[in-house]
């Protein structure tokens, strides 16, 4: 996925949008933070998903962080491979490394999620 088409939650978590189905992951930003990814919780399929709460949680090396849900729906589709290869959110955090898609519950006002020009602007302020 092109990471400029992309919205972003101020908790580093990028939506991409087709429909009313929402796929999420984390920010290279974020990934690059955590370092040496070992292990991911992810919820079940037709689990809630609701803006703002977490729904799953990334472990590094380094700390247990949660990830946060930029939407409200359901959960419809995990990424198994991340759970075998965790590692692969590393790799490729824009393309297979992608964690759930939610299948939104009605017209949502999306905009909370911040532009690919405000997110860089949020990390590098972060940065220093």
């Amino acid at each position: 996925m092109d990471p400029i088409k992309l919205r972003y939650a101020k908790t580093h978590e990028w939506a991409s949008i087709e429909g009313n189905i929402c796929t999420v992951g984390l920010t290279k930003f974020a990934v690059d933070l955590l370092t040496d990814v070992i292990y991911i919780d992810m919820p079940d399929v037709g689990d809630p998903a609701l803006k703002g709460d977490s729904f799953g949680e990334i472990e590094s090396v380094k700390a247990v962080s949660d990830i946060y849900s930029p939407v409200e729906g359901e959960i419809i589709e995990i990424n198994d491979k991340l759970v075998s290869d965790p590692s692969m959110i590393s790799k490729d955090p824009y393309g297979k490394g992608w964690l759930v898609k939610i299948k939104m519950s009605g017209k949502q006002n999306l905009d909370h999620l911040m532009t690919h020009a405000a997110y860089e602007k949020q990390i590098a302020s972060e940065s220093h």
